[in-house]
């Protein structure tokens, strides 16, 4: 994977502005549906924002690992919040979260303010594509 970044940029801090990848014969894409801060049996633990982030990036790594890949495989996420506010107050706690669980790995990234989401209690949901190369 290549990070794209124009040299007169200035350097973005926690992702990426763009990734590239050459695909090879039995690379594999994966495709992360929306994780959401519950655990494994759904059912929330917290409602507190930088929790719920830390697990679902741990939701989103167990994913991954049940397709035979790594959080370094991540090439995109989305992350949809539900209170801007409150995502752009807990940065500190999120990317304290996000260096623990998915590492110095920066993929491009978006997030979005949302009016809801499906589940009542949940602060964010987290979407990812990654891509496994053939030796992974």
């Amino acid at each position: 994977m290549k990070i794209l970044q124009p040299p007169d940029w200035a350097a973005p801090r926690g992702y990426s502005n763009g990734i590239m990848t050459e695909m090879q014969a039995g690379s594999r894409l994966i495709f992360v549906g929306g994780q959401i801060g519950w655990n494994g049996q759904c059912e929330f633990e917290t409602d507190d924002f930088g929790l719920q982030v830390a697990q679902t990036l741990r939701n989103i790594v167990a994913v991954l690992e049940a397709g035979g890949a790594k959080a370094e495989h991540i090439t995109r996420m989305t992350w949809y919040v539900k209170d801007k506010a409150e995502y752009v107050g807990a940065y500190p706690v999120i990317g304290q979260h996000y260096r623990d669980i998915i590492g110095r790995h920066f993929p491009a990234m978006t997030a979005v303010e949302v009016a809801d989401l499906v589940e009542p209690r949940a602060k964010v949901e987290i979407e990812v594509t990654a891509v496994v190369p053939p030796a992974a």
